[in-house]
């Protein structure tokens, strides 16, 4: 199954605007309300064809928004890759030369290596290192419900339970190769308070993604404390107001594609629930890879080709 086309429904937004930003590193403005509290910090484009996020700190930017404690920072992250952006060819501006959600490991970013992702997250390590509650905003490839994502520290998954927005936590990695912004070592950490969560907003371009980036952002501001719920109320839509009670669920493990012909069962968009054990689920390399539990949950099913591509994560429901 070829990965499919999707129409663009979202307008990027021109964020030019925040270039200079106030902070010494680019597309980074910072306020501080001079009370003490905690840092506290929402990222858009850490994928520059993931566009809902820009369009959330573009709003909040314009409305002026600012902490009544702590300090508030809001950071176009990969804005070297945003500013490829074409609705014409929406994919192809993902990144410039590799992904910036796994470069964030030490031996790679101390050492003499040169993308132009690792320049960028050698600029914003200090800025991350100063950071206390980080969300970071992404969307997917298909027309899956809405997910966070934690990498599953108990610290993580008590912020996230109170954050309550989408409807679905999940818990671990999932990942080959690589740390995720999430898992970058001050917030990876037992021994400390700060948290990391991703948020994925549904389909990259779907009208809705924005709508899901907005709520997440102001679930997040309410549990950090740093705004006034004003900000919140005035910007959660009748959606994001009455939420149910989160689902949390755990990465248990996940398909990987051995060759070229990798192809699914079905046809997935993710967050489906198989009953059985031994279910039929993809075809590769000549087996039948099958569901490893009951009640296994598939999640962010990937149609894009390449050996060593994940293809997807398998998940047990824990809460």
């Amino acid at each position: 199954m070829a990965a499919k086309s999707y129409p663009v429904e979202l307008t990027a937004p021109d964020i030019e605007p925040y270039r200079k930003g106030n902070t010494g590193i680019e597309f980074v403005t910072s306020f501080d309300s001079g009370v003490p509290g905690p840092h506290v910090a929402i990222n858009a484009i850490t994928h520059g064809n993931e566009i809902c996020g820009a369009i959330a700190l573009d709003a909040l930017l314009k409305q002026g928004v600012r902490p009544v404690k702590g300090k508030l920072s809001f950071a176009f992250v990969n804005h070297m890759a945003y500013s490829r952006f074409d609705a014409t060819n929406p994919d192809a501006s993902r990144f410039v030369d590799e992904d910036f959600n796994r470069v964030w490991v030490e031996d790679r970013l101390d050492g003499s290596e040169d993308t132009v992702e690792l320049r960028r997250a050698r600029e914003l390590r200090p800025f991350f290192d100063s950071v206390d509650l980080l969300l970071d905003i992404h969307s997917l490839g298909t027309y899956s419900e809405p997910l966070m994502i934690c990498h599953g520290l108990e610290k993580e998954r008590t912020f996230a339970a109170e954050v309550n927005f989408p409807a679905y936590i999940m818990c671990g990695s999932g990942h080959i190769v690589g740390r995720r912004i999430i898992e970058y070592t001050p917030f990876n950490d037992p021994k400390n308070d700060k948290v990391a969560l991703l948020v994925e907003c549904g389909q990259h371009w779907a009208a809705s993604s924005g709508r899901v980036a907005m709520d997440t952002a102001m679930h997040f501001l309410r549990v950090a404390g740093v705004v006034d719920p004003a900000v919140i109320e005035r910007n959660l839509s009748p959606e994001g107001k009455t939420p149910p009670k989160a689902q949390i669920w755990e990465v248990t493990g996940g398909l990987t594609a051995k060759t070229e012909d990798f192809r699914f069962a079905e046809e997935y968009i993710g967050m489906e629930v198989i009953a059985k054990a031994g279910t039929p689920i993809a075809y590769d390399d000549g087996e039948t890879l099958v569901t490893p539990h009951d009640d296994c949950l598939l999640m962010m099913p990937s149609y894009k080709q390449g050996i060593g591509m994940r293809k997807l994560r398998l998940c047990r429901r824990i809460g």
